[in-house]
């Protein structure tokens, strides 16, 4: 059976990672997804390595995370030609998609007023650090930063009180999670023109993105006006949520009921602490953490992780081992769900993806296209979508159009 989005053509126009993010969402999901990038050097990701595709640039693993599913066309956008193709791709395209500093594309003539004038059915998404029209909309953003100032880094990493300071999460999570708010608002627009049979432009800011996700840790701070601090692994909201030390390692315990924290005390050998008056409900043992906690710890040293595991899951206390990523992706869970896939590439070379997470009982993820080769399809797209002739992207070529 066709994939979900099959009847959806989506013009690709952004770069490094929340608009192709969302790019590559949609092409998982059956899109006809038309990645746009510079000639000769192509997306910034391409070379943002080691490591690469068979240890040689010019296919970063960077690049390869967040651009399968896609058909590469390159175009200078900086040249009246360039514009033609966009504005001819545009006119028959579904979405477009672009993380420019705000401004950009209109400079080129590739702005949503121009491009909805010659596509009125046109979404046009745009990414960027503070949005299109703020105070703030010139300034360049990384995800870094947005991290940073956008209140995430300040509520991750060690305690105060313990060595260390603010910390940023070990991948670009603010580029992804505006890169899903940017898939989901697409979804809407599509759905939206159904209604009334017109596109429109949406607009997503980074920083804006960030805020709005930080979700009960806002809500902590607007109910109660103090400011969420940095607890390490520690929940705010939830007593024993935490990692423990074992014998041999380290486990993470998410107790998230007073039914579990019951189970948990009785694996521990601890059952009088259930009915402690400092710990019997949730509140309390927000309120006496410090004391809880501390005999957990101790008690947790006993055994090792493996061991404590078997135990706290067979009476359905939640906790996992601390796992790296290599044990993530190889192990026997990944390998049933198989979250581990390949697909060849136009060189004929495997290249290995990690699943979408996705499953639809009647409309399968696609895993078609390999991340492509810089300008893989120009010429296929250029002769399918608009008609040119040989000669005609001969001359483009020759004239370092494309």
């Amino acid at each position: 059976m066709a994939a979900p989005l099959n009847n959806l053509r989506i013009l690709d126009m952004s770069r490094v990672l929340a608009g192709p993010w969302a790019g590559q969402l949609l092409g998982d999901f059956g899109a006809d997804v038309i990645k746009i990038e510079r000639p000769l050097c192509g997306d910034d990701t391409r070379s943002w390595g080691p490591p690469w595709l068979q240890g040689n640039a010019p296919e970063s693993g960077y690049f390869l995370s967040a651009n399968r599913n896609k058909r590469s066309v390159t175009v200078d956008i900086a040249t009246p030609d360039g514009q033609t193709i966009i504005h001819d791709l545009a006119k028959q395209s579904d979405v477009l998609l672009e993380n420019f500093k705000a401004g950009t594309m209109a400079r080129f003539g590739l702005g949503p007023e121009t491009l909805l004038e010659l596509n009125p059915e046109l979404i046009y998404c745009s990414i960027s650090a503070y949005g299109q029209a703020s105070s703030r909309a010139d300034e360049p953003g990384y995800d870094a930063m947005i991290q940073a100032s956008a209140g995430l880094m300040s509520i991750t990493g060690p305690a105060p009180n313990e060595p260390g300071g603010p910390q940023k999460v070990g991948v670009a999570i603010s580029d992804i999670m505006a890169g899903m708010y940017a898939t989901t608002a697409i979804l809407a627009a599509v759905n939206a023109r159904t209604l009334s049979g017109r596109g429109q432009h949406i607009d997503i800011p980074l920083y804006d993105s960030q805020v709005a996700w930080l979700a009960n840790q806002n809500m902590n701070y607007l109910l109660s006006g103090k400011v969420p601090k940095r607890m390490g692994t520690a929940h705010p909201n939830l007593v024993p949520y935490q990692v423990f030390p074992t014998r041999d390692n380290e486990l993470m315990l998410a107790v998230g009921n007073d039914r579990q924290f019951a189970s948990c005390c009785d694996v521990l050998g601890l059952p009088k602490l259930a009915s402690d008056a400092r710990f019997t409900t949730m509140r309390q043992r927000i309120a006496n953490r410090d004391e809880l906690i501390g005999q957990m710890e101790i008690k947790f040293r006993d055994r090792d992780t493996q061991d404590w595991l078997e135990l706290l899951v067979s009476r359905g206390v939640p906790a996992g081992p601390v796992n790296d990523i290599g044990e993530v992706l190889t192990d026997s869970y990944a390998q049933q769900k198989g979250l581990v896939r390949e697909i060849r590439n136009g060189n004929d070379v495997r290249v290995p993806t990690v699943a979408n997470p996705v499953s639809f009982s009647e409309t399968p993820v696609c895993y078609e296209k390999a991340p492509p080769l810089l300008g893989e399809h120009t010429v296929e797209v250029l002769q399918e979508r608009l008609g040119y002739s040989d000669a005609k992207i001969e001359t483009l070529r020759n004239e370092k159009v494309i």
